[in-house]
């Protein structure tokens, strides 16, 4: 079987951050996910299977997650690469703000490629834990919508604050 398709192909700037910090990685891990508390898609589900009351769930949330985030996945590579030699400390996590993901998604579907935000943190040579993440409204400026955009930007501030919540500076790449 074959299918028609149109391509259209966007060109975007990407920014990665890495942050550096002095933070012990399981006490940064630790951290880090009692900030943004775990509510996989099959929690969310059930939870709206109650009701199916959007705004309230959403609500609900923030008393949950201040920062507005949640974790959706989170995986441990190091447990898988140190078969392959290597014994330093990662973990991979997804969060997402459900509120701005329905925007997004109003939009356009596609632009939930970019949400939820993809974040790695792995412990350092220097005793220290080293955070990445690409900055949400660069990759989201590519859709070309002003909603979306405005979207990226509100993620950034949130990303930022989340940030600052767990100790460190904001990144420049944040501040609006």
């Amino acid at each position: 079987m074959s299918y028609d398709a149109d391509e259209s192909i966007a060109d975007y700037q990407a920014k990665r951050v890495q942050l550096a910090t002095n933070a012990r990685f399981e006490s940064f891990a630790e951290a880090f996910e009692q900030a943004v508390p775990s509510l996989p898609d099959p929690d969310a589900l059930a939870r709206l299977a109650e009701d199916g009351d959007w705004s309230g769930f959403v609500r609900g949330l923030q008393w949950e997650a201040p920062s507005g985030f949640v974790r959706v996945w989170s995986s441990r590579p190091d447990e898988l690469m140190r078969f392959a030699g290597s014994a330093t400390p990662s973990i991979l996590w997804l969060i997402v703000n459900h509120g701005v993901a329905a925007r997004l998604f109003r939009h356009d579907p596609g632009a939930l490629l970019y949400s939820p935000i993809r974040i790695e943190a792995h412990a350092s040579a220097q005793a220290g834990t080293v955070v990445s993440f690409d900055v949400p409204s660069a990759q989201l400026s590519g859709f070309g919508i002003n909603k979306i955009t405005q979207a990226g930007a509100e993620l950034d501030r949130a990303l930022g604050d989340l940030i600052e919540d767990l100790g460190m500076p904001r990144p420049s790449a944040l501040r609006r």
